[in-house]
């Protein structure tokens, strides 16, 4: 019954949106440059981080950015925040409960009563959903809250199981640690991964690390700088507050670059805008 609220909620941005994407969804050619990425699913809509948020963006033909933390027995599930007190009906930390209490909380009233009965997904029910739902084109930005004790990887081996590991790139915080990079390497050599370089004079180093195959970036970048990373035979991807409002101006030149992702809380706009653009450039 959960789900059927949590899609009748959806439908009307899902039928909408899905007609301005429906020559985009009958084409085989993969989508144009920059990807578009949700920030945990399509927040602005449907309670971040759950399988109805996700399941909406995956439709609509727009990536999504997963946060991967560890329960207290070990299991890997979707959760922000090191609390279930925002996001959760559940209280304290979320090292400090079991998968099993974890699957009595509800994970989506909070948002909106509609979306009563949404759970804390764990990574094999999101993978399964990536697999079913995702093109090969579709990006899946992966931000490790927990590392260690291996989950590096326990995650790089279920994305394999699944098939999905060549949708997946591995961003954030944790990824800064050369030792967690190394990690995922070496669980996979196909894994891929985005280095942060902070500013333009630290490209170079990034490009230099034999396991970065990414450079994730919070600034825009020059049109050399982009050349120069993919002259490096590496992507270029961008996050941060120039790009995750509905930062008009900002989306328009990242696309111009171009820029090969955008992570955004407005990946709906986002998406029917570079729509547009391309439909008005086109002879």
């Amino acid at each position: 019954m959960s789900n059927r609220r949590s899609l009748a909620i959806l439908f009307a941005i899902m039928t909408t949106t899905l007609l301005a994407t429906s020559r985009l969804a009958q084409s085989a050619e993969p989508a144009s440059r920059p990807l578009v990425v949700g920030h945990r699913g399509l927040l602005k809509h449907a309670p971040e981080n759950t399988l109805a948020g996700f399941r909406a963006a995956l439709s609509l033909r727009v990536g999504i950015e997963i946060d991967i933390r560890r329960t207290r027995d070990g299991r890997l599930v979707c959760l922000h925040d090191e609390s279930l007190d925002r996001t959760t009906s559940g209280r304290g930390q979320l090292t400090d409960h079991s998968y099993d209490d974890l699957r009595k909380l509800d994970a989506g009233e909070w948002f909106d009563p509609s979306f009563r009965g949404e759970r804390i997904p764990n990574a094999d029910e999101l993978f399964t959903m990536i697999a079913e739902l995702s093109r090969p084109e579709t990006l899946v930005a992966v931000d490790l809250k927990a590392t260690g004790h291996g989950v590096e990887e326990a995650i790089v081996r279920l994305a394999v199981e699944h098939k999905v590991l060549d949708r997946l790139v591995f961003i954030g915080a944790t990824i800064e640690s050369a030792e967690v990079r190394a990690r995922l390497h070496a669980a996979n050599s196909k894994t891929q991964i985005a280095r942060l370089a902070p500013s333009a004079a630290e490209i170079d180093e990034v490009l230099a690390d034999p396991t970065a195959t990414w450079v994730y970036v919070r600034f825009l970048p020059t049109e050399a700088d982009v050349q120069r990373i993919h002259q490096a035979g590496k992507r270029l991807f961008i996050a941060g507050p120039l790009v995750a409002g509905q930062e008009l101006e900002n989306w328009s030149r990242a696309a111009a670059l171009p820029l090969d992702a955008i992570l955004t809380d407005y990946p709906l706009e986002l998406a029917q805008r570079l729509r547009a653009g391309t439909r008005s450039s086109q002879p």
